[in-house]
């Protein structure tokens, strides 16, 4: 009896041994590849807001090569989008958390009571800072707004986006709402651990056009250039798809009038097969933020 214990024993410390060396061995073998390699995050952001930017994400998803996509949860056409990525649930998703809304001609409002961070009729402010076009009434930053109004809200933002959609795997931001005040990045930061949706971004690197981008042209050579000087590492490519339609022909902001054609150019952008076969030519690897959460640490430990 006691010798069977003893060999089981063995077997299961050899065994026990075995999984170790191959956690390790992985580990090891994935930190080199990531060295060695480019890997590039493609993300679509804004889907929501408009029925066509629904459609736009969900066709630079099935006809091209954008891998994640951020939706903005109190956007008038999220129910939409909710249904849309249910039904599509290997696309990665994340949650756009928003405290702005800045087009003229439609607008959103907080999900929750929210007065501090809204204008005299209720709807987000149209920007986080003062610029040439709006001026300090019209931004977020200059007006009283309280910490808890935003923990509520963003709370409230994941919760429902959670809810609607099962595979969502991550938080980013609206208009950069996560520079206003270091309180808030630090809010964001929190809520994304309680709701197990905190991604590690400190290896990723933004990269953008490397050259005009106002045509659809000029949008799919200045993005092959970019991606062509690319060194090893992991980056983060982010635009918003749309179409150029009567719909977001209507949705515009003051800086900004050319949106409906911009975006389309955004889309074409993203369903091109030749910068397709130009990334596959570079050996680019084109990820996810799931592939982050895996994968991401060992990128930072090197």
């Amino acid at each position: 009896m006691h010798i069977y214990f003893y060999r089981s024993f063995l077997l299961c410390s050899r065994i026990f041994f075995m999984m170790i060396c191959c956690i390790m061995y992985t580990k090891l073998f994935v930190s080199a590849q990531t060295k060695q390699s480019v890997y590039l995050l493609v993300r679509g952001d804004d889907m929501g807001i408009t029925h066509t930017s629904n459609l736009a994400c969900m066709e630079a998803y099935e006809k091209g090569w954008m891998k994640s996509v951020e939706v903005i949860v109190p956007a008038p056409w999220f129910p939409e989008a909710a249904r849309m990525l249910r039904m599509h649930p290997d696309l990665d998703v994340g949650v756009h958390l928003a405290l702005t809304s800045e087009w003229d001609n439609i607008k959103w409002r907080p999900l929750t009571c929210a007065t501090s961070l809204t204008d005299s009729a209720g709807y987000f402010f149209p920007v986080i800072w003062p610029n040439k076009y709006y001026d300090s009434s019209r931004a977020l930053i200059t007006h009283s707004w309280k910490i808890g109004e935003i923990v509520r809200e963003l709370d409230r933002q994941i919760t429902v986006a959670q809810q609607a959609i099962p595979q969502l795997s991550h938080v980013s931001y609206h208009m950069g709402c996560n520079e206003m005040n270091p309180a808030v990045q630090h809010v964001i930061d929190s809520l994304a651990n309680l709701h197990g949706l905190y991604v590690d971004m400190s290896a990723v690197q933004p990269v953008n056009y490397a050259g005009p981008h106002r045509s659809t042209s000029e949008k799919i050579h200045s993005f092959i250039r970019m991606i062509q000087q690319l060194q090893p590492g992991i980056y983060l490519f982010v635009d918003h798809p749309s179409f150029d339609d009567g719909e977001m022909q209507a949705v515009y902001m003051k800086g900004y009038a050319n949106v409906a054609e911009d975006r389309q150019g955004v889309t074409d952008l993203f369903t091109n097969p030749q910068v397709k076969n130009t990334m596959d030519k570079l050996n680019i690897h084109l990820i996810d933020y799931k592939w982050l959460k895996t994968h991401g640490q060992s990128k930072k430990e090197e």
